[in-house]
């Protein structure tokens, strides 16, 4: 009986031995995963003790994070080919745009009929219009691939705004667009580059123009962030969808039919850039972008 007792004991203490060895390594192996999420290493998970089990685990997730890496670097090869891409078309396309429009200059100076001048005036309106399309081409594919040094300085947002609005007073008239905007906004002051926020503000209101079927209403709110908000309505609403605004490319708006759906996605790298976010909101028929920026960077 003893012998027995005995044997049983020894069984025990094996198996609790073999229990804490495994209880061990499921730790050590727990430890090589944070490492890896923490530190983003690429090392494979190893294992000190002789188990089929955790074996087959450990070589089954290797074989995920190699399959996963592999996906990680053909999206970065994929996504490096398209900014090549688009570099390469908005290049190609200017040059010919450029010769255009210098025929169109020589047939302006010749003797031509009324008719004649209408339909060469039709031409110019949408050979300004490519060319607005392959701006946008240049200027995403330039923010894409240079990531442009920013000249950060403490400016005055309130004023910025403003005169970028006061510029757009005629082509919002050419387009029969109301813009509310409160003059007596106090002054926000804000630490960033000039010409990043001027061309935030320049794309929001020519995506108003674009697709806007009543009034725009601008503000300029701050508290903890700084807001800067462009509303319209919209003839559509049931064709937008909202999480996908700042897509490359999304043209959910049948009326963006002249729009390289691009405009947008510059208003968000260039947010980014600077270290903010834009929101997308719609409700109803009104449509509100919200370009979002941290007060940590503020000084009033």
């Amino acid at each position: 009986m003893a012998y027995i007792v005995a044997i049983l004991v020894v069984v025990i203490v094996l198996l609790t031995l073999y229990l804490i060895m495994l209880k061990v390594q499921i730790r050590s192996m727990n430890r090589q995963l944070v490492k890896r999420l923490k530190e983003n290493t690429r090392q494979p998970i190893t294992l000190e003790l002789i188990n089929t089990e955790l074996n087959n685990l450990a070589i089954n997730l290797n074989h995920c994070f190699k399959a996963e890496e592999t996906l990680r670097l053909n999206g970065v090869r994929e996504e490096k080919r398209f900014k090549e891409m688009i570099a390469n078309i908005s290049h190609d396309l200017r040059t010919p745009l450029t010769a255009i429009k210098g025929y169109q200059q020589l047939l302006d100076r010749g003797e031509l009929s009324s008719e004649q001048r209408d339909k060469l005036k039709i031409v110019r309106n949408r050979t300004e219009e490519l060319g607005q399309l392959i701006e946008h081409f240049f200027e995403y594919s330039y923010l894409l691939n240079m990531e442009p040094e920013q000249h950060r300085e403490k400016i005055n947002l309130t004023n910025l705004v403003t005169e970028c609005l006061v510029a757009y007073v005629t082509t919002l008239e050419e387009h029969n667009l109301n813009l509310e905007f409160d003059e007596d906004t106090p002054p926000i002051f804000l630490i960033a580059d000039k010409e990043m926020v001027t061309r935030i503000v320049q794309n929001l209101l020519r995506n108003c123009v674009q697709h806007s079927s009543g009034n725009i209403k601008v503000k300029l709110l701050q508290d903890k962030v700084t807001i800067l908000s462009f509303q319209n309505p919209v003839a559509n609403p049931l064709e937008i969808d909202a999480s996908k605004l700042f897509d490359r490319f999304y043209t959910g708006d049948q009326s963006r039919n002249h729009s390289t759906g691009l405009g947008l996605s510059i208003v968000k790298l260039l947010a980014q850039q600077m270290g903010g976010e834009v929101e997308g909101n719609l409700q109803g028929d009104e449509l509100e972008i919200r370009v979002v920026v941290d007060c940590k960077e503020l000084k009033i």
